[in-house]
């Protein structure tokens, strides 16, 4: 998935998103995002697009502050706000493709370019979308190409091995014999805990546990967004416990 698609799915995933949560009461609580309301997650979303689309524009290099996404209390008597919510993602994507994917612009683990912003911010709404899903009583879909994609993504971001001096107890996952195999009809991936750093594939491989599902089964797995119950766990089902309990990105 390229910089183009990013910057068309988080306009898209919006979209379906205000769609998703029409008529629902900003009160209701976030099954996922415990003590979030509602209200509370939707501020965050847009106060998210906000705050990456001011660090593109303005080719920022430095933090820039991010209260808007973190100071979520606010007025959750009204309708989904959904006209703020479609502004904020459509002048991120502006912003984006105005700047280019390789144009300087802020990011963790020193990507330092907005193709990462792009990226990130697609899925972010994508998951992010899903916890809205569950608070407005919504059934979750996402297109297969998608999901995978979202799952690269966050194979790639949690190898990284700055992980390991921000949480020293992901530390605790490498062991012998430990290997994660995910699968869905479409695509499959390859996690190894053994050696010194966590590494990953796609593709099928043997594993001493696997997982298999959907796509979106498998998205919303690996974000802690729903338990492996109901899904087809062969091997160590501990092992995927424990790696579960390990990890927690977005």
């Amino acid at each position: 998935m390229d910089f183009d698609r990013h910057c068309i799915e988080i306009v898209t995933q919006t979209e379906l998103l205000t769609a998703d949560t029409a008529g629902a009461d900003l009160r209701a609580p976030v099954p996922s995002c415990p003590g979030w309301t509602l209200g509370m997650l939707l501020r965050h979303i847009g106060g998210g697009h906000r705050w990456a689309e001011e660090i593109v524009r303005t080719r920022s290099l430095e933090y820039l502050p991010d209260d808007q996404l973190r100071k979520l209390d606010g007025d959750d008597t009204g309708d989904v706000p959904a006209h703020w919510l479609l502004e904020g993602a459509r002048r991120l994507a502006e912003t984006l493709r105005a700047a280019g994917p390789d144009a300087p612009a802020w990011a963790p683990f020193d990507f330092g370019r907005a193709a990462f912003l792009a990226r990130r911010f697609a899925f972010e709404t994508v998951v992010h979308r899903a916890d809205a899903c569950l608070a407005a009583g919504a059934e979750f879909t996402v297109a297969d190409d998608v999901a995978g994609a979202a799952i690269d993504e966050w194979m790639e971001l949690d190898v990284l091995p700055q992980h390991f001096e921000t949480d020293p107890r992901k530390r605790e996952l490498l062991g012998p014999a430990r290997t994660i195999a995910w699968r869905a009809p479409e695509a499959s991936w390859f996690v190894d805990l053994t050696g010194d750093v966590i590494r990953w594939r796609r593709g099928p491989a043997g594993a001493a546990v696997t997982v298999c599902g959907s796509l979106t089964d498998l998205l919303l797995l690996v974000y802690r967004r729903r338990p492996p119950e109901g899904l087809t766990v062969t091997g160590d089902a501990s092992l995927l416990g424990f790696w579960l309990d390990h990890v927690a990105f977005g």
